[in-house]
């Protein structure tokens, strides 16, 4: 059981949403949402507040009467319903939902404590809302995404419950939950705010992290085959280069390789004095692709550590519009709801995951190409050469697939476009760059999923399966389960869906 208190960890956040951990609400929370709603409550009765007795967004110079405030609300959810394209995964929609209760529990919301007694429900009984990808610019928040969060809470829209979607009101029924009702500015506190690309957000960096640990997986596999020599990845070379990430992968090659009988000394080959060749039978460096892994995936793994961390601040964060302040007894208005700093942090990640699946494909070409590695048959192709055809169908689907995320990895936090009357004159596009880095994220599974087969066909071609490391023999031994080693040619694509799931899963 995670507890929502005064701040919640990436950590933490990460075990209710991949750990199936359930929530519940601390006594301080409860108090604080109380509060705010109270001090709200009293506070404008005789002042004009955005939101509650406003019109929204351009129309907001427009006073709305007493009689029609609560109705303003429902209003605002309802029409912002409208959002279009495939449904989030239930894995984002949870992660959105628990990055809005956490902002909610603020206290700087003024909503009602119903609405988080009902969001915590749903994420421990584990009904999904039925949200779009598209529909959000970022600005004012996820609006039209949040609003199907919203929609949903009230009693209406529909729901994904148990592998089925359905109607909102029959699993309210089936779960004896009760829709939450409107007090005072509840449509607006639940859809003014950046919960839905941060949620994304939070399930794109935990798939990047194990991006990275199966990229190193495979880089340390290559290097064993090629018996390349340790220097590259040595703690001496990589801590003359002050980068943290730079040095972190160098030592998760070592811990990866620290057992295997193929790795060589340049000492015991190429500075022995004994080498009189005009030209070395012994290859003196290797190419890129192989022994420049700390220095391509360092800055994947910071990038990778630093969206963390603006995830975690923004999850933390009061992020919709007005701010209420119990404290100072005070109502702000403000723009708390912009979603660039997530924005940007997307787009930094997707551009990071992108050059991690061009070292993918460079290394696939490599392991490929005969005339560049010296050591393969074309194709790693275990059958007969030109009857036979090995990984060369793949190779087409990698290629094409890392250049769609080469196209893909164009920033979104540059392209605004004004709209809502150009009251929101400059926006982040936050939403859509956490959806589209999620989709950069699947792409470079598939990738990592066709040289890992390319990989384990590889050792076998050289008989290495023995003489490899014991983290290299482990996943080896889990890709040989799913697809054992072939000469003639197979029908390929279940087996990369289906090592694809095992990489996403592992």
């Amino acid at each position: 059981m995670s507890t929502i208190n005064d701040y919640l960890s990436l950590q933490e956040f990460e075990s209710i949403l991949f750990g199936n951990q359930k929530v519940s609400l601390s006594e301080r929370v409860l108090e604080r949402v109380n509060a705010s709603f109270d001090f709200l409550k009293s506070f404008s009765e005789n002042k004009v507040i955005y939101g509650v007795n406003t019109g929204f967004g351009p129309m907001a110079q427009y006073r709305i009467k007493d009689s029609d405030r609560i109705q303003l609300q429902y209003n605002l959810i309802r029409s912002h319903s409208s959002g279009t394209g495939k449904p989030l995964s239930a894995k984002c929609v949870k992660a959105a939902i628990l990055a809005r209760l956490n902002t909610l529990s603020l206290g700087n919301s003024g909503v009602h404590p119903s609405v988080i007694h009902l969001m915590t429900a749903l994420i421990n009984k584990d009904i999904t809302p039925l949200i779009f990808e598209h529909g959000g610019v970022g600005a004012s928040g996820d609006l039209v995404q949040l609003s199907h969060l919203a929609l949903v809470l009230i009693g209406e829209g529909e729901v994904f419950y148990k592998g089925e979607r359905r109607p909102t009101k029959e699993v309210f029924e089936l779960e004896n939950l009760q829709p939450i009702e409107v007090a005072i500015r509840e449509g607006l506190a639940l859809i003014n705010g950046t919960s839905v690309m941060t949620g994304i957000g939070v399930v794109n960096v935990h798939y990047a992290q194990k991006l990275v640990d199966w990229s190193v997986k495979c880089s340390c596999a290559i290097n064993e085959m090629v018996q390349a020599y340790d220097d590259h990845f040595s703690s001496e070379l990589n801590q003359t280069k002050r980068h943290n990430g730079q040095q972190e992968i160098a030592a998760k090659m070592r811990e990866n390789l620290s057992d295997s009988t193929l790795i060589r000394k340049r000492e015991d080959h190429l500075y022995t004095g004994e080498n009189n060749e005009d030209i070395f039978k012994e290859k003196v460096q290797e190419y890129y692709s192989l022994r420049c892994v700390p220095q391509i995936l360092g800055p994947v793994w910071d990038t990778i550590q630093n969206v963390s961390t603006v995830l975690e601040n923004e999850f933390n964060s009061a992020n919709d519009n007005p701010i209420i302040d119990v404290k100072n007894q005070h109502v702000y208005h403000g723009g708390n709801f912009h979603g660039d700093y997530i924005s940007l942090e997307m787009d930094k990640l997707k551009i990071v995951v992108t050059k991690l699946t061009m070292l993918a494909e460079r290394q696939l070409n490599y392991l490929l190409n005969a005339k560049i590695n010296e050591l393969f048959p074309p194709f790693v192709n275990l059958g007969t050469l030109g009857f036979n055809f090995g990984m060369q169908g793949v190779q087409f689907t990698a290629t094409s697939t890392t250049a769609e995320n080469q196209m893909l990895s164009n920033p979104m936090y540059v392209h605004s476009i004004p709209n809502n009357n150009d009251n929101q004159d400059i926006v982040s596009m936050g939403t859509n760059s956490a959806v589209i880095t999620s989709k950069v994220i699947e792409n470079a599974f598939e990738v990592l999923a066709i040289e890992m087969i390319t990989i384990v066909q590889a050792i076998d071609y050289l008989e290495q399966k023995d003489k490899i490391s014991s983290v290299t023999q482990k996943w080896y031994a889990d890709i040989r389960t799913i697809i054992p080693t072939f000469k003639e040619d197979q029908v390929m694509y279940p087996f990369v869906q289906n090592v694809k799931d095992y990489l996403i899963e592992n």
